[in-house]
């Protein structure tokens, strides 16, 4: 198998020739057909994370977490899936058996494994074979006539945007929802919050990417970079703030304009992670908070028996994961794109579809 590895933080990464992961009974290989790449791909590759328990990213792993392939071998104890079968396998590997995976909560597990992150045994993505643990609880299988790209697109970002504003925001139709940073996960939040019924204000420092939410579904854009003071502008349009803001790129600027964006008793979605320079962690104006009863609450991942939720909505045309893609990439081409990460060059989502 070939994959693309971590040597040193910042520096490019290297595609090297492995041996192709042998299998156990609860486990499964898929042969990558895509796989997006992420701005948590950018993180790791930055060296963040350090501050988390987990720590930075391993040196020696294969980065990458947002796959969709197709199975070419399974264990002797798969009873779910069958060789050839087009999945998606989520970026959050869960062990099925723990309190928090019997409660629903799979996605907290106990035991999770995260591809491309910090477990030199579960190499990530950016690479021709994955190897899948417990894959009866953990793969969805892809339905017909949805592309392995369109998979990758949907990535970490969308299923954590579900997650995010159907179960954890408690939006309701009509509500004004802010995003501030439109980005992968910021665009997925403008795509998921408009089928729920919300009324999405888009905010971010550059037009085209304004232009890609309004394509996603906002009925209003801020180009932060025109105006003194975004919460102000966001009281404007929605009549004195939001219900529902939403932090999609981790720096302290986006999280405290989300927080100022929401009106008393509204409520502050954190989903995007910090850079090193917050190295996790962001002063709050809690008084205000208090006073205003804003509610804060964050959103990771997604329970990986829940996909048929994000493929009806996709069936019925309700969220649109494919039009975020706007780049099919080699594997030899990653570094490039990690690289315009740094000064937000790219648009939308870009997947590696060679390999």
């Amino acid at each position: 198998m070939r994959g693309a590895v971590l040597k040193e933080y910042g520096e490019p990464l290297e595609i090297e020739r492995r041996e192709t992961p042998a299998i156990a009974d609860d486990e499964v290989l898929v042969e990558t057909e895509a796989c997006g790449i992420c701005r948590s791909d950018w993180h790791g590759w930055q060296g963040d994370y350090a501050w988390l328990e987990g720590g930075a990213v391993t040196k020696g792993n294969i980065l990458g977490h947002e796959p969709a392939g197709r199975i070419i071998e399974t264990g002797n104890d798969i009873a779910s899936f069958s060789e050839g079968e087009q999945v998606v396998v989520p970026f959050n590997i869960v062990c099925g058996k723990c309190r928090k995976c019997r409660n629903g909560d799979a996605h907290m597990c106990e035991n999770v494994l995260h591809y491309g992150f910090n477990d030199a045994a579960q190499p990530g993505a950016f690479s021709t074979h994955l190897r899948v643990p417990n894959a009866d609880f953990n793969l969805a299988r892809v339905p017909d006539g949805i592309s392995a790209h369109e998979m990758a697109g949907l990535g970490c970002r969308y299923v954590t945007s579900y997650h995010a504003i159907a179960d954890r925001s408690g939006i309701q139709a009509g509500d004004w929802v802010v995003v501030h940073g439109c980005g992968g996960i910021g665009l997925s939040v403008v795509d998921v919050a408009t089928a729920l019924g919300g009324n999405v204000v888009a905010v971010d420092l550059t037009d085209d990417k304004l232009s890609m939410a309004e394509e996603m579904g906002a009925v209003a854009t801020i180009n932060g970079s025109d105006v003194a003071d975004v919460p102000s502008e966001v009281r404007d349009i929605t009549d004195g703030g939001a219900q529902i803001s939403v932090d999609g790129l981790g720096v302290r600027t986006t999280c405290l304009n989300s927080i100022n964006s929401v009106e008393p008793t509204g409520t502050h979605v954190q989903i995007g992670i910090t850079t090193s320079e917050e190295e996790g962690r962001i002063d709050l104006p809690i008084d205000y908070m208090l006073h205003a009863e804003i509610d804060c609450i964050t959103a990771k991942g997604f329970q990986p028996h829940r996909y048929d939720e994000i493929f009806r909505l996709m069936h019925n045309d309700k969220i649109h994961p494919d039009e975020l893609v706007t780049k099919h990439v080699g594997l030899e081409d990653v570094n490039d794109r990690l690289e315009a990460m740094t000064d937000f060059e790219t648009k939308g989502v870009e997947v590696i579809t060679e390999f």
